[in-house]
């Protein structure tokens, strides 16, 4: 059994088990979350998709720690006028355990 959920504005494919990294949605280690933006839950009865979410589909898991990704830099510059401008930027994310898969 497997789902795919949306996060984040990014979508994963899950199954029960999986860890994976997430933008915060905030909570504290040890939490429970529940991700109800399911598009799709495939199974041994065969394979729901959502318009675009699967009606009474959820995901379940737990907060395992959080973090802040790798620093990226952006840099842009015009030339011949003297325009420079660097920022940096460091995301914060969230690891999940999945647990359960509801739908």
């Amino acid at each position: 059994m497997y789902a795919v959920v949306k996060t984040g504005g990014k979508q994963y494919k899950v199954k029960v088990g999986d860890i994976i990294r997430v933008e915060t949605v905030g909570g504290a280690p040890g939490e429970t979350i529940e991700l109800n933006e399911v598009l799709l839950v495939a199974n041994d009865q065969g394979t729901r998709i959502g318009q675009p979410f699967v009606p009474g589909a959820k995901v379940i898991g737990n907060i395992v720690n959080h973090g802040k990704a790798k620093k990226i830099i952006i840099f842009k510059a015009k030339r011949r006028k003297s325009y420079r401008k660097k920022q940096g930027h460091r995301q914060r994310y969230m690891v999940v355990k999945i647990n359960e898969i509801v739908g």
